[in-house]
């Protein structure tokens, strides 16, 4: 039983007109939901992805009226976007120069030449030559070239004070295997590479071990969860029997109607999930017109009036 890899990353936006300008005009992504929380439909819930929205594409935003994140460990340090060719890192390099987004140098981190920048509100990235050849499912509208276009997520960083009970989970629960080891390139602590299904950057998490940072603070510019990909529902039964053996708390399954959804913590208290595959987001809208319309699921239909008069216009 593998988890095959990073199915999303949801962070947090206190201001979503200019989240959107940014991942869609800046970094090229595809704005393939435009939805809101279910737990909470006063907030929107952004997805950016590929032309397809492949599961694996998927960064995800909570629109929620609050400070900045304080940044430490207990967190989800740094969201690797996975890119083809040192080419394209040069590319991205000379663009963000142009547009005044925040960003450093081209370096090699474990092994792959990388460019790490941030959002407006903060938010850490990390641009990895993956090695690949183009992406397979570029956006023709995007302004970023097909070529450079971003294929995906992975690795994402962790951050925590202790490895040993996040490493028994990653290992013996998750069945993660870990890989090796890296010196942090923030200089602080060690990084250990854990591994899914086939391995690889797409399916990699790099757990950064730094007792010594404060406990970070949740808010804009920082991520609120990261999922873990399985393919089916068949599969995500016999995941919550798996924590149910371990006797680890979870939500049990919540049906997001776009995918299946299984929360729960790990020892440091960072919220995991895993997501099946499917059935994907053209469950309500056809491809050609993901996003342009707000969509909810059948069970938030009643209230679409009163959803649509509390939020507030992206455009």
């Amino acid at each position: 039983m593998q988890l095959t890899g990073i199915h999303h990353l949801t962070a947090i936006t206190a201001n979503a007109r200019e989240n959107l300008r940014f991942y869609t005009e800046v970094l090229g992504l595809r704005l393939v939901k435009k939805t809101v929380n279910q737990d909470d439909t006063s907030a929107y819930h952004l997805f950016y992805a590929d032309r397809q929205a492949t599961p694996g594409t998927d960064l995800t935003f909570f629109d929620w009226p609050v400070g900045r994140e304080g940044r430490g460990t207990h967190s989800i340090a740094r969201t690797g976007l996975r890119v083809a060719g040192a080419g394209t890192l040069a590319w991205w390099k000379a663009r963000f120069t142009e547009l005044g987004v925040t960003a450093g140098d081209i370096a090699e981190i474990d092994g792959r030449a990388s460019l790490d920048f941030e959002d407006g509100e903060g938010q850490r990235f990390r641009l990895i030559d993956d090695g690949g050849p183009a992406p397979a499912h570029p956006w023709e509208r995007s302004p970023v070239p097909a070529r450079h276009q971003i294929k995906g997520l992975g690795p994402v960083v962790l951050s925590v004070p202790d490895l040993t009970n996040t490493a028994l989970m990653l290992v013996h629960v998750m069945n993660m295997a870990e890989q090796r080891s890296y010196v942090s390139p923030d200089g602080i602590g060690e990084v250990h590479v854990f591994s899914m299904g086939q391995g690889g950057p797409a399916a990699e998490l790099h757990v950064a071990v730094q007792p010594d940072l404060p406990v970070a603070r949740q808010g804009a510019g920082g991520v609120h969860h990261v999922a873990f990909r399985t393919p089916d529902v068949e599969a995500m039964h016999k995941w919550t029997e798996r924590l149910q053996e371990f006797r680890l708390p979870s939500s049990g399954e919540v049906e997001r109607y776009y995918f299946r959804s299984l929360y729960f913590r790990e020892p440091n208290g960072i919220l995991f999930e895993i997501a099946t595959d499917g059935p994907g987001f053209t469950a309500d809208e056809p491809l050609e017109t993901l996003g342009e319309s707000l969509a909810l699921p059948p069970f938030l239909e009643p209230k679409r009036a009163q959803i649509e008069a509390n939020l507030k216009p992206l455009k």
